[in-house]
């Protein structure tokens, strides 16, 4: 099919339904993946749609976006990205260290590469502790409310018992990165524990493969200057910034 027969479907999907996923273009043009995201962005550079993670939304006047996808939505995309971040984001955990793991599917991707037993991990995602648990980790689950669509515990509780806390290491999940709006989530509560959290670390990452930058998402829980990004490869615009750690 023509790249020109794929934008206007690509376009058509999105004047019908508003918003469309990367899976859902692929498996209705019966394409790749990474055919879907250079379309997406080809559009996106044209001003015919807002690119957001995982997909696009129509354009408007404001590149914000406040949609979701759920854990299970997320879960296989960019997932070759998202291990190559993981793997490296694990081998920063040394013994006796005191790490806060955020939930979200690239820090849920740094379970399978974990293997330090002398560190102690403290997490909000229900998920990441039953599988450090079963890995043999000592692990500190954070109480207060479980958000359904992402698996995070949230709430005023969360956010009380992380102040409590001191990490040497924090690994954190975000929706959007961009220059002036820093790392973004669609949800205040998850913002504010994702903040907290970000206080009480000693050295904070921010895990995010490429198709994140640029992105606005609602609520702002990190600024980009000053924070330390993992990423799989330098976003156009963002080569020249020395907290921008690329793995290969």
């Amino acid at each position: 099919m023509l790249t020109k027969q794929r934008h206007e479907l690509i376009l058509k999907l999105l004047e019908e339904n508003g918003s469309v996923t990367v899976t859902e273009v692929k498996d209705m043009l019966d394409t790749s993946e990474s055919t879907v995201r250079r379309d997406i962005t080809a559009l996106d550079r044209e001003g015919k749609l807002v690119k957001v993670f995982g997909g696009a939304v129509t354009a408007g006047n404001d590149a914000v976006t406040a949609h979701e996808y759920t854990v299970a939505q997320k879960l296989d995309l960019n997932r070759e990205e998202k291990q190559r971040i993981a793997k490296y984001a694990a081998s920063l955990i040394e013994p006796e260290d005191f790490i806060y793991l955020d939930a979200g599917t690239t820090t849920g991707y740094m379970l399978d590469y974990i293997g330090e037993k002398r560190a102690t991990f403290v997490t909000n995602a229900f998920a990441h502790a039953q599988r450090l648990v079963s890995k043999g980790m000592k692990v500190l689950l954070i109480g207060g409310e479980l958000k359904a669509s992402t698996e995070a515990i949230v709430g005023n509780q969360a956010m009380r018992m992380l102040q409590g806390y001191h990490f040497t290491k924090g690994f954190f999940g975000t929706n959007g990165v961009a220059k002036k709006s820093g790392c973004t989530t669609p949800d205040a509560n998850e913002a504010m524990v994702k903040q907290t959290a970000m206080e009480q670390c000693k050295n904070c990452y921010v895990l995010c493969d490429n198709s994140k930058f640029d992105i606005i998402s609602s609520v702002t829980f990190a600024p980009f200057y000053g924070t330390v990004f993992i990423t799989d490869k330098y976003s156009v615009g963002y080569e020249e910034y020395e907290n921008i750690l690329v793995v290969e």
